[in-house]
C-alpha cells in the first residue's frame, strides 16, 4: 500500500498551499525524486525555498526553478550566470507549459544572457543557443529593443536592430549613423525592408514565407503589379506602404474580404471610405463604419487584433500595445479606448474591454454588455473584471480556464452552486470551494476526488482516511488543513522511511 501512495503524498505535500518553508525545503533532497523539479517549476514558494533552490547543488532543481513562472522573476537573475548552460537555457526559454501572458524577464537579467561570451562551464549549449532560446520565448519586451537602441555597449545597440520596425524612427536613424562601424552594418542590413528596391530584390528568396515580408516591408511599384497580376493582394490590403492608387484599387477589389481589409486602413479617402459604407457586402460595410477609430495605424492594428480572432483565441498576451511594428512608441490614448467602449459597434466594445487601462465605470457597463465576446475580452485582459464574470467565462468557454486560473481577481469561493455541474473540470472547482459543505470526495472523476480532498473545510480527522486511500491521497496531503506536524510524518515516510506516528496513516 505505501508505495502506491508515495508519490501521491510527495506530490500533494509539494503543493500544499499552507506547507512552510522547513517542509517544502525537505522535498528538494533527492530521495524525493521527480517531486523536487515538478515543485520548483510549479507554484510560488517562499524565500527560503527560493534561496534554497538557486544555490542547490542538483542541476535539476535549479532548471526547473529557472522556469518557474510564479515567483518574482527577479529572484531568478542568479540563474542567468549559472555554471551550467543548461540552467542558463532554461531561464532563457521560459516556462515549460504554454502560457497566454508570459511575464518578461528584467533587463539585468536579459543583458545577461545576450552579452554572455560562453555558454556555461559544461559546454552542453553555446551561448546562440541560449540566444536562440530567448528570442522564442516572448520574455524580451519590445519596449527592451528600444531602450537598447542608445545603450552603451554596442553589442546591446545591434541586439537593437532585431526588431528594426519597431523602432522610433530617430532611433533608426541614430543606429544608421552610429560611431560602432558593427552597428552601423548591423542596422543596414536591417534597413532593407524599409528599401523598395532592396525588399524587390530580395523576396524570391524567401520562397513560400514571402507573402509575410509583403504584410510590413516597403513596396516598390513593380511588386505592387506584381502582386495584382498574381492574386497575392491580402498582405498589400494590410501593408502600411502600399501606395495610394493601389489603396483605391483594393477598396473596389472583386473580393469582399480584400475591401474588409482595405476599409479600416488609415490612409483611406473619405469618398472611399464613404463608397464602401454602402457596400453590397455587409461585413465590408462594418469595417467601413469603424473606419473613422482607425486614424492611426496603431488603431489599426489594435482593432484587427480583435477582428481577426474568436470568442475562443487564445493568442499571447503580451505587453500593452508593443505587438505593432508600425508605431510602437505612439499608442491608442485612453480616450480611444474610452470612445470605443461606448461605441454602439461590438467590435469595438471588444476593442475596448481588452484594454488593461479602462476605468471601473467602463469596466463596470462591459462587464454588462449584451455582447458575450465583450464580456470574454474583459474577463480575460482587465484587472478590474468582476469575480463572477471570470466565473462565468470560466464555466462556459473551456478554452480560458488555465488563464483565467492564474487571475488574482478569480473567486476562490461562491463556486459550490456548481457542484452538479455535468462538466467535471466546473465541478472539481466547486469541489474545492471552501465554504461547500460536504466535499465531494466520492464523485466518479479523478479530478473532482481529488479538488474535494484537498478542501479546507475538510476536518483534520476526516484527511486520514482520504490520505490512506489512492484515489484521494493526493489531495488530501495538498489540504491546507493538514497539520504542519502531519506533512513533515508523511515526509519522514517517503524520503527516510522512518515509522509513521501513532495515529498516522498506516495502522
Amino acid at each position: 500500500m505505501f508505495d502506491s501512495l508515495r508519490e501521491l503524498w510527495l506530490r500533494g505535500v509539494a503543493f500544499n498551499p499552507a506547507a512552510p518553508s522547513d517542509v517544502l525545503v525537505r522535498l528538494l533532497d533527492r530521495a524525493a525524486g521527480e517531486t523536487g523539479p515538478l515543485m520548483c517549476g510549479g507554484r510560488d514558494l517562499p524565500d527560503a525555498v527560493v534561496d534554497a533552490a538557486l544555490r542547490h547543488p542538483a542541476e535539476v532543481i535549479r532548471r526547473a526553478f529557472a522556469r518557474n513562472q510564479y515567483v518574482d522573476p527577479a529572484r531568478l537573475a542568479p540563474l542567468a550566470t549559472d555554471p551550467s548552460g543548461l540552467v542558463r537555457a532554461s531561464l532563457a526559454g521560459g516556462p515549460r507549459h504554454y502560457l497566454r501572458f508570459v511575464r518578461p524577464l528584467p533587463d539585468d537579467i536579459l543583458v545577461t544572457l545576450l552579452t554572455a561570451q560562453d555558454g556555461g562551464e559544461d559546454g552542453k549549449v553555446t551561448e546562440n543557443e541560449i540566444v536562440a532560446e530567448l528570442e522564442s520565448s516572448r520574455q524580451i519586451p519590445l519596449s527592451f529593443f528600444r531602450r537598447m537602441a542608445c545603450h552603451e555597449q554596442p553589442e546591446l545597440r545591434i541586439r537593437a536592430t532585431w526588431r528594426w520596425q519597431s523602432l522610433q524612427p530617430a532611433q533608426r536613424a541614430g543606429l544608421l549613423d552610429d560611431p560602432d562601424p558593427a552597428v552601423r552594418e548591423a542596422a543596414q542590413d536591417r534597413n532593407w525592408v524599409l528599401d523598395p528596391e532592396r525588399v524587390e530584390a530580395a523576396l524570391p528568396s524567401f520562397g513560400s514565407r514571402k507573402r509575410f515580408k509583403l504584410d510590413t516591408c516597403a513596396l516598390s511599384p513593380a511588386l505592387v503589379e506584381q502582386c495584382f497580376a498574381d492574386g497575392t493582394v491580402h498582405p498589400l490590403a494590410r501593408n502600411q506602404h502600399t501606395p495610394a492608387y493601389a489603396v483605391a484599387r483594393l477598396a473596389r477589389h472583386p473580393e469582399a474580404e480584400v475591401r474588409v481589409l482595405a476599409a479600416t486602413r488609415p490612409d483611406l479617402g473619405p469618398d472611399l471610405a464613404a463608397e464602401l459604407r454602402t457596400d453590397p457586402d455587409d461585413d465590408v460595410r462594418m469595417h467601413a463604419r469603424l473606419h473613422p477609430f482607425s486614424r492611426t495605424w496603431t488603431e489599426y492594428e489594435t482593432i484587427h487584433r480583435i477582428i481577426d480572432h474568436g470568442p475562443d483565441c487564445t493568442c499571447p498576451i503580451t505587453e500593452p500595445f508593443t505587438g505593432s511594428n508600425l508605431e510602437p512608441a505612439v499608442g491608442p490614448s485612453p480616450d480611444w479606448f474610452a470612445a470605443c467602449a461606448v461605441s454602439e459597434e461590438p467590435i469595438l466594445r471588444r476593442v475596448a474591454a481588452s484594454w488593461p487601462g479602462l476605468s471601473a465605470e467602463l469596466v463596470k457597463t462591459l462587464a454588462q454588455d449584451d455582447d458575450e465576446e465583450v464580456r470574454i475580452q474583459l474577463a480575460c485582459h482587465h484587472p478590474l473584471a468582476p469575480p463572477h464574470l471570470l466565473l462565468d467565462v470560466f464555466v462556459t468557454h473551456p478554452a480560458h480556464r488555465p488563464h483565467l486560473l492564474t487571475l488574482p481577481a478569480f473567486p476562490r469561493t461562491g463556486r459550490a452552486h456548481l457542484i452538479g455541474h455535468a462538466d467535471p473540470e466546473v465541478r472539481a472547482l466547486a469541489a474545492a470551494d471552501p465554504a461547500l459543505p460536504d466535499p465531494p470526495v466520492e464523485d466518479l472523476h479523478d479530478g473532482v476526488r481529488r479538488a474535494a480532498a484537498a478542501n479546507p473545510s475538510l476536518a483534520p480527522d476526516a484527511l486520514e482516511a482520504l490520505l490512506a486511500d489512492p484515489r484521494t491521497a493526493e489531495g488530501a496531503a495538498a489540504n491546507p488543513a493538514l497539520p504542519v506536524q502531519r506533512m513533515h510524518a508523511l515526509l519522514d515516510r517517503c524520503l527516510n522511511g522512518t515509522t509513521t506516528p501513532s495515529g498516522a496513516v498506516e495502522r
